[in-house]
């Protein structure tokens, strides 16, 4: 028997831990900056936060929230409208990385955590480095 990354990581309280951990960091340390622009010419950061804990708990292999919100998780079409490049990739990385530390998940499911989130984050580079064109 499989059992999912979300129940290796311990269900839904850890991925809002997760989440919310992810998004403290995008919102109050240097690296998480260019996310937190971002966010804000978005639907705003506590938005972000509801749909990406919606969106991690399906993607991880539990409750499939994101999609019997929307009927899809098509990470590609929920980002067609953002402008994403190297330096916007790397800081998502980074700041993910950081969290995934700091709520303590174990380093085997860390990283198989960063392997998931490091194919979808390049999948979804689209654009040059557009937010450090812009300052």
């Amino acid at each position: 028997m499989v059992v999912s990354l979300y129940e290796r990581m311990g269900g839904a309280s850890r991925v809002q831990m997760l989440v919310d951990t992810f998004y403290d960091i995008v919102e109050t340390e240097p690296e998480g900056e260019i996310l937190h622009l971002l966010h804000l010419r978005g639907h705003g950061v506590a938005h972000s936060r509801i749909e990406q804990f919606n969106f991690l708990s399906g993607f991880l292999g539990g409750p499939k929230l994101y999609v019997e919100k929307y009927g899809h998780s098509d990470v590609r079409e929920m980002h067609r409208h953002v402008e994403i490049g190297t330096a916007e990739k790397d800081a998502w990385l980074l700041c993910m990385s950081k969290a995934i530390d700091r709520v303590g998940i174990a380093p085997d499911i860390g990283a198989t955590l960063m392997k998931h989130f490091r194919a979808v984050a390049n999948a979804l580079e689209n654009q040059n480095s557009t937010m450090t064109r812009m300052r």
